[in-house]
């Protein structure tokens, strides 16, 4: 009974986040946009953001439907999954766009009345930009936590499923919540990428007008992809990571501690609990930040920072209260959980002194503007991949750590639950950490609405400053998400052992027996349900002189770096659109240099709906269709070669990405602080093209990589049935 009442702290944190992002969004929505000229380009950047997401959604929904039908085969026709698992499906994806939709929403109101603020004061400005990030972060932890809750009550204390069936099913949820957040980054990606490359070339380079400036008819478009991708596609892509972390978890939890009576219920509710006194925390984290006129970005770093590691030391002393009374004797698991939060604080701090103009990478990037656009690249390449020494060895650490902590050398099962609740412990201060990464679009718009509606200097100046602080943010919570997707696959890569024993039992029950690796027959449940991970390994014969799993390995890696190129390719082709248009309105019209005649933003935000529409459907595809069809072919020993390599490049490739554009960026913008000769100087022209180089790096095929390697294990997970059932070799 008292396990029941501890349970309930999930539904309640996560009633508890929603109340809390209405309350945010109702606060913040008493304040005034600002004057008519402010309202108007505001509610330009609505109209197009909300036409994006419309059509976006029609476009999903084709694939989520044939995505349905084809689970209902699975699990109705040939019967190699549970009967529940083509709704589980529907719902995280239609939770994950419901998070991502009304972030967006918040966010598109937020930054006219962020700007007005700025009239008055940077603390002002700064409250109401990130109290407008935290409807994003308490939505998407509310959502995703009431929606685990949620099958969780009818799945097993409801229906009575055993906890074995209910978290397996639980799984394919996820999945749902992968493919989603993958269309919303990608879409969103290349539609902001187009439009920030063609305003920048164009406006930047070419007419040499500010940024933002109401002359460049790229700019509302680009005011629109920073709130289609940097909120609504982050929100669904952390949306998903999160859920991801707590489903694979809770699915370990009921493996690992079978034999152990009375402890499977405890370890499988652990997670759920955690999270839920995140969101507690993190709660009382947006608080605590506030800053004062004149700050430097050190300090305005300070000021968030300040907030996370609030809620981190809440966390810590209520996950050590939940492991002493759900799991007493394993205390370990404690330490597998702060492990998590020490690993992603120092992913954090690790992005941010690459990416920030305050230290000295990114000031070396900006000082390679001296000869040129070619040292400027060559600087920022570097830059990028030496960032990825400090990720990766805090995630390996953080693996080992995990994993010896919750007795993973005598019990690799137990190990492995260790890293699920080590993922789940990084992510649990999501509802702020969020926060400060949605905060950052919402500064750079209100930046767009300052220098668009001709505000005083003092008012951009503000603007400017929350803007480059959101640059930071931004690339840190881009780090962030990767890291937490490093834990969260290798996570869903041990669940992957428990859904192909699922798809075992499934074929039992319909034909009475299967037969596996080298002619082995099982004809019981039993007998499925007591195969270990040695075991398991060793009868579907997942070892590295298998060429079979090489064969995966390689095809894994290809996947990351094939899926990164369509990306770009396709938002160079958006972007050329772009710069066509742009140049053609300048020649057409030369009134619009001038300020005589108006520019044709409309044109400029359907050449990026379209081209967003058009381009995200082949990389998305091929993410669902290679790890099926590298099961069919190959087996279970090539999907674990597959997943093992996508998950070791995609996350390498991805830290390198978003570190890289982020350094790019603020080079950038230190130049336009009025270092190296200042905006429009030669130096500045150089770090443009930087910046325009690492766009579709930092905001495209980085952020989206980690999707790709966490979808890959959710269609992997999925379809495990059909893989130990009809595989070719």
């Amino acid at each position: 009974m008292h396990q029941v009442l501890l349970f309930g702290i999930a539904p309640v944190s996560a009633a508890i986040a929603l109340l809390a992002a209405f309350l945010f969004y109702r606060q913040i929505m008493k304040l005034p946009e600002g004057n008519e000229k402010m309202v108007e380009i505001a509610e330009a950047v609505r109209r197009g953001a909300r036409a994006y997401l419309r059509q976006q959604y029609k476009v999903v929904a084709i694939f989520f439907v044939i995505a349905a039908i084809f689970l209902a085969f699975l699990s109705y026709v040939i019967k190699v999954q549970s009967p529940w698992t083509p709704f589980a499906f529907l719902t995280g994806g239609f939770f994950s766009a419901l998070a991502g939709f009304i972030g967006m929403i918040t966010a598109t109101l937020a930054s006219a009345r962020t700007t007005n603020q700025a009239r008055e004061s940077l603390d002002k400005a700064l409250k109401v930009a990130f109290r407008s990030g935290s409807v994003l972060g308490l939505v998407v932890v509310g959502l995703g936590l009431l929606d685990v809750s949620l099958w969780f009550i009818i799945l097993h204390i409801w229906l009575k499923y055993s906890l074995g069936v209910t978290t397996v099913t639980m799984l394919s949820f996820g999945m749902g919540a992968s493919l989603q957040a993958l269309f919303a980054r990608v879409g969103g990606g290349i539609y902001t990428k187009a439009a920030d490359v063609g305003a920048d070339l164009v406006g930047k380079v070419e007419a040499g007008i500010p940024e933002d400036d109401p002359r460049n008819p790229a700019t509302i478009a680009d005011n629109v992809g920073d709130n289609v991708g940097d909120v609504a596609g982050m929100g669904a892509d952390l949306y998903e990571s999160y859920a991801g972390s707590i489903l694979s978890a809770a699915a370990l939890g009921a493996s690992a501690f079978a034999a152990i009576k009375g402890m499977a219920y405890n370890a499988v509710i652990l997670p759920m609990v955690i999270a839920g006194i995140g969101i507690l925390a993190s709660i009382l984290g947006i608080f605590v930040v506030r800053t004062r006129e004149g700050a430097t970005q050190k300090q305005l770093l300070g000021a968030l920072s300040k907030g996370i590691h609030f809620s981190s030391a809440l966390i810590v002393i209520g996950s050590f209260g939940a492991v002493y009374y759900l799991l007493p004797g394993y205390l370990g698991v404690f330490g597998s959980i702060v492990v998590g939060l020490l690993v992603g604080i120092v992913v954090g701090k690790s992005v941010e002194y690459y990416t920030s103009s305050s230290y000295r990478p990114t000031i070396e990037v900006a000082e390679q503007t001296k000869t040129g656009e070619a040292t400027v690249i060559i600087g920022g390449l570097a830059s990028g991949m030496i960032s990825t020494a400090i990720p990766v060895s805090a995630i390996a650490a953080g693996i080992i750590g995990a994993f010896a902590l919750a007795g993973g050398f005598t019990d690799p099962m137990r190990g492995l639950y260790g890293i699920g609740v080590a993922a789940v412990g990084m992510l649990s201060t999501l509802g702020i950490t969020l926060a400060t990464d949605a905060y950052g679009p919402i500064a750079d718009n209100a930046g767009g609405n300052a220098e668009m509606a001709g505000l005083p200097e003092e008012v951009r100046k503000r603007t400017d400053a929350l803007d480059s602080l959101g640059n930071t943010t931004a690339a840190t919570g881009k780090g962030f998400a990767i890291g937490s997707a490093a834990l969260t696959a290798l996570a869903l890569l041990a669940s992957y052992i428990e859904e192909i024993k699922a798809g075992m039992i499934h074929i039992i029950n319909r034909s009475g027996e299967i037969v596996v690796g080298a002619g082995k027959v099982f004809t019981s449940i039993e007998q499925v349900a007591t195969i270990n991970i040695k075991e398991f390994m060793s009868l579907f014969e997942v070892n590295l002189m298998n060429p079979k799993v090489i064969v995966g390995v390689f095809l894994g890696s290809m996947m990351s770096f094939m899926f990164s190129g369509l990306t770009m390719k396709a938002v160079g082709r958006a972007a050329s659109a772009m710069v066509d248009e742009v140049r053609r309105q300048f020649k057409e019209l030369p009134g619009i240099l001038k300020g005589q005649d108006k520019p044709d933003y409309a044109s400029c935000v359907l050449i990026s709906t379209r081209g967003a529409q058009r381009e995200m459907i082949l990389p998305s595809s091929l993410a669902i269709l290679v790890p099926i069809l590298t099961g069919i072919v190959f087996g279970v020993p090539g999907v674990m070669g597959l997943l093992v390599g996508a998950l070791g490049a995609g996350f390498i490739l991805a830290i390198f990405m978003a570190n890289a554009g982020g350094s790019w960026d603020n080079a950038k913008k230190y130049i336009e602080e009025g270092h190296l000769g200042g905006k429009g100087s030669p130096a500045h022209k150089a770090s443009v093209v930087g910046d325009t180089v690492g766009d579709p790096l930092k905001d495209t095929s980085g952020p989206s990589l980690n999707i790709l390697i966490k979808l890959m294990s959710m269609v992997s997970i999925v379809v495990a049935g059909l893989i130990v059932g009809y595989s070719i070799m």
